[in-house]
């Protein structure tokens, strides 16, 4: 086993680079975890919704495309496990299942799409990345809205106006710093 990092070639995403091992994988898998519970944190109430507005996506985001839609998924699945365990990393040191856990499990959903394109090359061209940032957020609502209407007990156009569209400005700028971000990255190691 080489303990070099290989040079990027297509089919890769960008934690690949390093050396592999299980002990990689699985450092990367949860630190990928505590990545989205630290951005969870970051979170700023939304006037008439039960939904703050939080790192958690952006993080979610990154982390399926810089690990890939396997190592992805493991990560946020221990991310919604542990705080289903009650360790407190959901929004606002929030753990256990509440009216916003759909999101959670549209970011499953969300990291397998985003990586599988990633391993695409989808996170190596601005256009490309903001087709797969706006893809993984799409994921996300399609998961989280409906759950949130069940939840709270809100109609469609009620968890619609709580749940998705006073995020639509800030899920354009998460995307654009991952249109910043990823293909920056990958310009960095191809030299």
């Amino acid at each position: 086993m080489s303990t070099a990092a290989t040079p990027a070639r297509p089919g890769q995403v960008l934690a690949d680079l390093l050396p592999a091992s299980r002990v990689r994988d699985l450092a990367l898998v949860l630190g990928g975890a505590a990545l989205t519970g630290l951005a969870a944190q970051i979170s700023v109430p939304v006037p008439g919704s039960p939904v703050p507005v939080t790192g958690q996506t952006f993080a979610a985001l990154l982390v399926g495309t810089t690990l890939g839609a396997r190592r992805g998924v493991s990560s946020l699945a221990v991310y919604a496990l542990a705080g289903l365990a009650g360790v407190p990393w959901f929004a606002d040191g929030a753990s256990g299942i509440g009216v916003s856990f759909g999101y959670i499990l549209g970011m499953i959903l969300a990291t397998a799409v985003v990586g599988a394109l990633a391993r695409r090359g989808a996170d190596r061209s601005v256009p490309r990345t903001a087709g797969a940032m706006l893809l993984g957020e799409a994921v996300i609502y399609a998961v989280g809205v409906p759950y949130l209407a069940y939840a709270a007990d809100l109609s469609a156009s009620q968890a619609i106006a709580v749940g998705l569209t006073p995020f639509l400005i800030g899920d354009a700028i998460k995307a654009a710093l991952a249109m910043g971000l990823l293909p920056t990255a990958w310009k960095l190691v191809n030299r």
